[in-house]
């Protein structure tokens, strides 16, 4: 996923924007780049295949200096990582642009450019974009009307950057279905793909809608739709601390945030939980009426928290005792789901920009679900805004490339729509009772967790020489299974699976032998005697075994 960062100030802004990029790294890449109009007005570019780091050393090395830029991290999609595929691109020295999400008729685009003369030095989808940008400014000599004219041609989902030397001092953003965030400064103003990347230099920012460009300078920001037409947009103040963006004594972010799972699990419950029960404003008084008329549920997300909720629909089912179904976003987004009455939607998404859980919502919301519920972290965001109801995790600012502490609160707001929605069922007030009690001690228990690193970072040592591991799991381990398949994979790039425990004679075990680490998801419960079996399994061939 990329990211974008653009800035125009009084001051020089090439730190800006490089502090800015430091802070999207957590969304993968592999280039990076920035572009600003230096004191002649004229484009400036650097770029790199690599991290922003090598970025920071070439700008060190350079004079470049400017008020008005844009920089990028690229994650390929069109072309090869490599310097010249890198953002910015730039048409015949007057524009350059940077470019979040994928063009779908680059092809057709590309063609015609070629027509007209224009040479392309990428192999980018993203080139086509400033050079039909460049093509449509010769006709209309209007930075803003070139834009309206270009994005009106793009199929696609797509975030842009732009900045010309025709028009120095002035930038353009552009949001279709890939989030952008303008921030508002004291005499300069910001963009970027989050607002993270500009907490050192704001708090105020103004959440783009789908189709919204942004016509920016120093001192204002005017906001217009597709067709030019002025849109009026809030601006909230995002009340982050700076310093929880910061890694501490902590080697990583990911480090950091795991050890904030207890105060973000106490932050997730406080003001809904009482000493026995689950309190009826949990999720707002305004979803009692809707909650009542529940018979079914469908979740859908991406990813991790597409783990949670396949635990979430072992929750529903057994405690609530109505159906359940999980899907991942993108599949339910491309089918024609059969909705049956009193179904309640619920959508995952940490960031709630995820593109394909956002075009889920928008799906849901036009084919009959009772209700549309966004259980989310980041306040203001595309997927909150949209959905009928909404509840925040308040995991705080997650920065890690693997989720950690927004998993856990997810998994927390998963378990309280359980009990709210299962008084309306087969859920009796003792279990309530038991549960709530439980959960109240859960920061806690995972503090006690914690204190055990040691343990855990001398058992990481096991897989350091590993290039496979298998992870099982019973009922709702299985999906946790999954979860750590996927950490593993993410953090170590070490390849890793994960199937139901059950599954493990059809197929899995061909592959175990003493090179093989199995991690098993044990529980204590009835399935523990069937989880020995497959221990056994796995002994039988020389596995590694961790439990």
């Amino acid at each position: 996923m990329c990211g974008i960062v653009g800035a125009v100030a009084e001051r020089n802004i090439e730190k800006i924007l490089l502090e800015g990029l430091k802070r999207l790294e957590y969304r993968g890449y592999d280039s990076a780049g920035m572009a600003i109009l230096d004191t002649q007005q004229k484009i400036q570019r650097l770029r790199t295949q690599g991290k922003v780091r090598q970025l920071e050393e070439l700008l060190n090395q350079s004079s470049l200096h400017g008020n008005t830029g844009i920089a990028h991290t690229r994650w390929a999609t069109h072309g090869e990582p490599s310097e010249h595929n890198a953002h910015p691109l730039i048409s015949n020295g007057e524009f350059a642009l940077v470019h979040n999400g994928i063009i779908e008729n680059h092809d057709s685009l590309r063609k015609f450019l070629i027509e007209k003369n224009y040479q392309f030095t990428s192999q980018t989808d993203s080139e086509t974009i400033v050079h039909l940008l460049h093509f449509h400014f010769q006709e209309t000599k209007d930075f803003l009307k070139a834009t309206i004219k270009t994005v009106q041609q793009l199929e696609g989902a797509y975030a842009l950057g732009i900045t010309s030397s025709h028009f120095p001092g002035r930038m353009i953003g552009v949001r279709h279905g890939s989030p952008l965030v303008v921030g508002k400064g004291i005499d300069e103003n910001f963009f970027a793909s989050d607002p993270l990347a500009l907490l050192p230099v704001t708090q105020q920012f103004t959440y783009l809608e789908d189709g919204d460009i942004a016509d920016i300078s120093r001192k204002t920001i005017h906001i217009f739709d597709k067709n030019g037409v002025a849109a009026e947009r809030t601006t909230r103040t995002l009340e982050i601390n700076f310093d929880t963006s910061e890694r501490g004594e902590h080697r990583h972010f990911m480090s950091k945030e795991i050890f904030e799972q207890p105060q973000a699990i106490s932050a997730c419950l406080e003001g809904r939980i009482a000493r026995n029960h689950i309190l009826p404003s949990a999720f707002g008084l305004h979803t009692a009426p809707i909650f009542k008329k529940v018979e079914r549920i469908q979740i859908v997300a991406c990813g991790t928290s597409y783990h949670a909720a396949m635990v979430a629909r072992y929750w529903i089912e057994s405690l609530a005792g109505i159906p359940c179904v999980a899907e991942v976003a993108s599949e339910f987004r491309y089918r024609n789901p059969v909705v049956q009455p009193n179904t309640l939607f619920v959508c995952l998404s940490q960031s709630g920009e995820t593109a394909d859980t956002l075009a889920a919502l928008r799906l849901a919301k036009k084919i009959g679900f009772l209700g549309t519920l966004a259980i989310c972290n980041v306040p203001e965001s595309t997927i909150v805004r949209e959905a009928d109801m909404h509840f925040m995790t308040r995991a705080g600012v997650e920065i890690g490339v693997a989720s950690t502490k927004a998993f856990t609160t997810q998994l927390i707001a998963l378990l309280l729509l359980t009990l709210v929605i299962g008084r309306q069922h087969k859920l009796s007030r003792d279990l309530e009772h038991h549960l709530a009690t439980q959960l109240q001690l859960l920061p806690q228990l995972i503090d006690t967790t914690l204190d055990v690193n040691t343990d855990i970072i001398r058992l990481a040592k096991n897989f350091v020489d590993k290039h496979h591991a298998l992870f099982l799991g019973r009922g709702e381990l299985f999906p946790i299974a999954l979860e750590g398949a996927l950490k593993l994979k993410e953090i170590s790039y070490i390849h890793a699976e994960a199937y139901p425990a059950g599954e493990l004679k059809h197929g899995p075990l061909a592959l175990v032998d003493r090179q093989m680490p199995v991690i098993i998801m044990a529980p204590n419960n009835e399935l523990l005697e069937k989880v020995k079996s497959n221990l056994q399994e796995v002994r039988a061939r020389g596995g590694e075994l961790f439990i």
